[in-house]
């Protein structure tokens, strides 16, 4: 019978829905597994090759195994020697011990992916078991009942069975020996094998001397007859003295074979002759098929894994158990596996391990907080896939120390599709052996395209309809249909969660709605007819011309040779037409990056990177009321989804997936879109869109494309976004790419610390004016502003570091940088907690200063004698003509007196009150504007108590002036500071 014939009923519409409800169908709440490598397809590519010998591997002393939340500590028994008594004194048994080393190396070794977060998280180190729960072929074949998401997360399974029970008698007391091991896409089943093989090398699988794990993608490479024997020897050569006992002993094999929907198996006697003789070549097949009919060493044992789709393809009657992997079903287990994965030693870097276990804490515990209140993200890592990304995600957000320069957030998300659809067809049954990936970027690609389009994150069962039935027309794509709904649909859609929502269906991670729908646009998926049609002809015609010799010689003795010219015209023309028209795809799909890129009605929102923070760790305070409308859906990640996929690293991946982008596409998309997006970057975004567009040219990871754009970008006004460790490598990678100078930086209250500006360190050598006002810096940050005012190529001539706690140390490390700097012209240190002792310091040091020409010493609780020591090295200063002193504790007397000096010293100004004599200081806006700027960070009684007595002080130089044009001035400014006053004590201001 074809596989089309066994497969279900395809319609109605209404298998969506039951769909559904059996996506995560009996799911158990007792055990996990927790593996930093627990992605599947990370583990199937070990499978693949030959297994090295063994030479001098130590294995290890022991294990902690995590089980539902409990522990028991296994040591290496002394059953597996039991096993082997009867080959005590035969070679084989040293074999089968130089078998478990080589095995043991191989299969703990963790993919370039995993090591790229920190230490590896290795399976013999600690482990959590997953829930594996017994299951029957009419369980497989029958709709699951109706069970919404809710109810399964937490719902327990009376069907639990450990690995280690597999092989156990089943409920007729017969013993098994065939298992069926089944799940869908991202479940683990490769992790899971591979611990497997790990726990039997390690002594922890005594039930079976020797295992033998074999690849079915390997074997099904591989049609040429050979013989079990000869398979066995020609992957694992230690095994020579060990085969010829198969068979002819009572030996206790475990064979496994890895992904059996890679195969195409035939059980009928007419396809798959008999063969019990493991010594007789027949193709590879034939070997799996009698080895499962019993027939080819009937006292093996045999463990199979395989999606839901290929469960059918072994007949029942060869089938001792099914058992279906169902992920961490409780969030109980998710949060065990974050709480080890991200509390992993020197997860944050060998430099800092100290100082972020309480922040590695706290990200657990918001993480925790989390899962609680939001259903979502706990039905989405219910899958351990998902736990994967979501902490490679957290570790890229917050350790950004470990993490590479190159990577990028488009990276994570690409190497994750391929950790899990690597190497990996759709069918393999069916003729056209679209790849897995391909073709979910053609549906869902499609389904996410549309939703972001269309503002949209909820979909119905019409909108599944349209994006994945419309163009089936034939029975083979009916047939991927049903193969991508049984194994690969859950990966990707999950009902949702939110009360009035639970009929829809949403991405299980939002930020993969993003990147699919990204993927779609830049495949060139999103076409028009003519463009789709121009593609075609333009490649039938091109290899047409290609052989047009060939078409000359033919066509040459029928027509005058005075057509050939023409004849010739029309083939080279007609595909440079062709090609024209598809290449107008290109300039859509830069349209629309540019377009989405700088959107103005995502103005304003949080930049990309807090949104991914919020979307996993949740936002932090009052929850949002059921019934409050909430805020339009925001996809931010789209467009620089875009711009990452392009990136060389990225395509390259994407061609192992069976996506293809060329090189010349996108290169042609850069030049389409490089002027639209510079012109749009010179209108001056809000910090947060201008966070997004820094962030765009790093995923983009075009160093030529981004130096041009950086060009045109004289001022960077980030100020309020929260600039992260990574955001500042960011700012550094992207600033990086050119030399120029930047006329303004301005990163006001932005979080930073000494880190931060270690980072930014080659950006801010190269900024004039600086702006660092209001971001806690310390005495250890004034330590990194000294040594970039004393470098040598440091351009900065406007530093502002006011409303900071900078203290006296600080200002000794400022006063050493006024010294040897020859750049600096405007200093602001208003209200940094300088005191007398930091003004001294610096008045001590500022005459070897020859270039600054203002300084601000505001707010600093600076005396008489503090004051006057400044003023006095302002006189003899060759430069320094304006000094801040307002809003100290300076009394009446010191103010005359810094008055007088003021006087004698031509062009020296020092501005301490509004006053000046018997009329108004010139700067009186100057400084009020200063004090209504920074009343928000300033201890608002101190400023009432100063605007009294600055209201004092101008009624009475009124009083003492006769010139009415003064008094009026006077007016004017006394109204302005009762205004001022009067407002702040009614706190309106």
């Amino acid at each position: 019978m074809s596989w089309a014939m066994q497969r279900q009923s395809y319609l109605p519409w209404g298998s969506w829905t039951q769909l559904r409800r059996s996506l995560s169908g009996s799911r158990g709440t007792r055990s996990v597994y927790l593996c930093a490598a627990s992605v599947p397809g990370a583990a199937g590519s070990y499978f693949l090759r030959k297994v090295p010998r063994a030479s001098d591997i130590a294995l290890p002393r022991g294990c902690v195994r995590y089980q539902g939340g409990s522990q028991e500590h296994s040591v290496q028994p002394s059953s597996s020697r039991h096993g082997l008594s009867q080959l005590r004194n035969v070679a084989s048994s040293d074999a089968i011990k130089k078998h478990q080393k080589s095995l043991s190396a191989w299969f703990s070794h963790q993919p370039n992916e995993e090591r790229q977060f920190g230490p590896s998280f290795s399976l013999d180190a600690v482990h959590v078991d997953p829930v594996i729960r017994e299951s029957s072929l009419e369980e497989i074949l029958k709709p699951s009942p109706d069970l919404t998401i809710q109810n399964q997360l937490q719902q327990p399974c009376s069907q639990v069975i450990g690995l280690q029970n597999l092989f156990d008698v089943d409920a007729c007391g017969r013993q098994v020996k065939n298992v069926v091991l089944y799940g869908t896409v991202g479940t683990g089943k490769s992790t899971l094998i591979k611990k497997m093989v790990v726990d039997w090398c390690h002594g922890r699988l005594p039930r079976f001397e020797l295992v033998i794990p074999f690849s079915c993608e390997d074997l099904s490479h591989s049609h040429a007859p050979i013989s079990l024997r000869r398979l066995i020897t020609k992957k694992y050569q230690h095994l020579r003295d060990v085969v010829p006992m198969l068979g002819a002993s009572n030996l206790k094999v475990l064979f496994i074979l890895n992904g059996l929907e890679r195969l195409n198996l035939d059980f009928c006697l007419a396809g798959t002759e008999l063969c019990c003789d493991p010594n007789e070549p027949v193709p590879p097949s034939a070997i799996v098929v009698n080895l499962l009919r019993k027939y080819l060493l009937p006292e093996a044992s045999i463990i199979v894994t395989t999606r839901p789709s290929a469960v059918r393809r072994i007949p029942g009657k060869y089938v001792g158990r099914y058992a279906e992997i169902c992920g961490f079903s409780d969030t109980n287990l998710q949060k065990l596996y974050f709480q080890m994965r991200l509390s992993q030693p020197g997860c944050s870097g060998e430099n800092s391990a100290g100082s972020s276990s309480g922040e590695q804490e706290n990200l657990v515990e918001m993480l925790s907080r989390n899962l609680e209140r939001h259903n979502q993200i706990a039905a989405a890592c219910f899958l351990p896939s998902y736990c994967w990304l979501v902490c490679t995600t957290l570790h890229f957000l917050y350790f950004t120390r470990t993490v590479p320069p190159s990577q990028t957030l488009t990276g994570i998300y690409t190497s994750f599709l391929r950790l899990n659809f690597s190497g990996e067809v759709l069918d393999s049954t069916d003729p056209t052996n679209i790849s897995m990936m391909k073709y979910v970027a053609k549906t869902v690609g499609k389904l996410a395209y549309e939703g972001v389009m269309s503002r949209k994150t909820c979909f119905s069962e019409d909108d599944l309809q349209q994006c994945f039935e419309v163009e089936m027309k034939t029975e083979s794509e009916l047939n991927l249909l049903e193969v991508f709904r049984s194994d690969v649909f859950r990966f990707f859609l999950t009902p949702c969660v939110q009360p009035g929502k639970e009929h829809t269906f949403v991405f299980t991670i939002p930020a993969m709605q993003e990147y699919l729908a990204a993927l779609y646009v830049v495949l060139g998926e999103k076409k028009t007819l003519a463009q789709r049609v121009g593609k075609e002809l333009s490649e039938v015609i091109g290899k047409v011309s290609e052989d047009v010799a060939v078409v000359l010689n033919i066509i040459s003795k029928v027509l005058p040779l005075r057509f050939l010219p023409v004849l010739f015209n029309l083939l080279k023309i007609f595909p440079r037409y062709f090609s024209r028209l598809s290449g107008k795809d290109r300039d859509a799909i830069a349209h629309t990056m540019a377009e989405e890129l700088f959107k103005e009605e995502d103005y304003y929102n949080d930049d990309v990177l807090d949104q991914i923070n919020s979307s996993i760790l949740g936002v932090e305070g009052p929850m949002r009321h059921p019934d409050e409308a909430p805020d339009d859906e925001v996809f931010e990640l789209f467009p620089i989804f875009m711009g990452g996929i392009l990136s060389r690293r990225n395509r390259a991946i994407l061609e192992q997936l069976g996506c293809s982008i060329k090189n010349l596409a996108a290169f042609e998309i850069a030049k389409a879109m490089k002027k639209t997006v510079i012109r749009n970057s010179r209108k001056g975004l809000p910090p947060s869109e201008l966070m997004d567009y820094l962030f765009f040219l790093h995923e983009f990871q075009n160093e030529r494309f981004t130096a041009e754009a950086i060009r045109s970008l004289r001022t960077v006004n980030l100020s309020s976004v929260k600039m992260t460790p990574l955001k500042c490598s960011v700012l550094a990678s992207v600033m990086g790419t050119t030399c120029h100078e930047v006329e303004e930086l301005n990163l006001t209250s932005c979080n930073l610390d000494t880190s931060s500006l270690r980072i930014l360190f080659p950006v801010l050598l190269r900024c004039k004016a600086l702006h660092l006002q209001l971001n806690s810096l310390g005495s250890d940050a004034c330590k990194e502003i000294r040594d970039l005012l004393l470098h040598d190529k440091c351009v900065v001539s406007n530093l502002r570091l006011a409303n900071n706690p900078l203290g006296k140390q600080g200002a000794q490390y400022l006063a050493e940088a006024l010294a040897g700097n020859h750049s600096l012209t405007h200093l602001s240190l208003l209200h940094t907690a300088l005191g007398d002792q930091g003004a001294e310091v610096i008045a001590q040091h500022l005459a070897e200063n020859q270039h600054l020409q203002e300084l601000n010493l505001g707010y600093n609780s600076l005396t008489d004698t503090a004051a006057l020591c400044v003023v006095e090295v302002a006189k003899k200063h060759a430069t320094l003509d304006k000094v801040h002193l307002y809003f100290n504790d300076i009394s009446e007397d010191g103010k005359q007196v810094l008055h007088s000096l003021r006087m004698d010293r031509d062009g020296v100004r020092a501005l301490v009150f509004l006053t000046a004599g018997t009329d108004v200081s010139d700067y009186w806006s100057n400084i009020l504007n200063v004090v209504q700027r920074n009343l928000p960070f300033w201890d608002r009684e101190r400023v009432q108590q100063h605007l009294a007595l600055i209201l004092q002080d101008l009624e009475s130089s009124r009083r003492q002036t006769a010139n009415p044009w003064r008094k009026a001035k006077f007016l004017r400014v006394e109204s302005e500071v009762k205004k001022m006053l009067g407002k702040l004590q009614h706190g309106t201001l």
